[in-house]
């Protein structure tokens, strides 16, 4: 969806998701920023309550197509993207995700993937790039040892990295503190994700923001091809 009836409800869920967060600069305080900016630009992946018919979860989309109206992808202010131009006409990019806080993101995430595999598939999309944040208020020890967890588990081949245009100084932070990465994050980690590039620092927003890259090959090889059975 991208306008309408259905346009105004997922505005009014992301206005709620951050009145939620009492205006901190949390993930969804950064998505909401981000989709703003690019206007009608993007569509939106939605969820509604059967029973009821509220809308309990949406996530804003960009197709290459989207991209090149609102000027790039949203990525693309934090991160030199060189080495993925040539995925360019193949990839979408993927906003934050906005769920209800009356339902637990475990039951609903698993449907926006759901529909993004099903958008996927209709489009003929084979790579999907997001961002995960993470908050700046301790100084970054966080998110470094979030990265550094992240790096070890999961990294990109170095032929599909981006840059950070302000990276996080990694080397004069602790990273290892205990810490539980953002739900976002493990969910694309479960899905077959990479991390793929460093920390960067969204000082307007007050986060640190992790690039992903899942490929559609890699989704259908893990757990999540049941994603995909649903779609096709």
């Amino acid at each position: 969806t991208r306008e309408g009836a259905e346009g105004a409800q997922v505005l009014w869920l992301r206005h709620r998701v951050f009145a939620g967060n009492a205006g901190a600069y949390l993930p969804s305080a950064a998505a909401l920023i981000d989709e703003e900016r690019c206007g009608t630009a993007c569509e939106h992946l939605i969820v509604r309550d059967v029973a009821s018919g509220d809308l309990v979860g949406a996530c804003a989309i960009l197709s290459p197509q989207s991209a090149r109206e609102a000027g790039g992808y949203w990525a693309e202010r934090q991160f030199d993207m060189g080495l993925l131009e040539v995925l360019r006409e193949r990839m979408v990019e993927v906003g934050g995700a906005f769920i209800d806080p009356r339902y637990r993101f475990s039951s609903v995430m698993p449907l926006l993937w759901s529909a993004m595999a099903n958008y996927l598939i209709e489009n003929r999309h084979d790579y999907v790039l997001g961002r995960a944040s993470v908050t700046l208020a301790d100084g970054g020890h966080t998110a470094a040892s979030i990265y550094r967890e992240a790096y070890a588990r999961s990294m990109s081949p170095e032929d599909c990295r981006v840059f950070p245009r302000r990276a996080l100084p990694l080397e004069s932070l602790c990273d290892t503190r205990v810490v539980d990465p953002p739900p976002l994050l493990r969910s694309y980690f479960n899905l077959g994700a990479w991390l793929c590039g460093a920390p960067g620092i969204n000082a307007e927003l007050k986060v640190v923001e992790l690039p992903i890259l899942l490929p559609l090959a890699r989704m259908h090889r893990r757990y999540a091809r049941h994603f995909l059975k649903q779609a096709a």
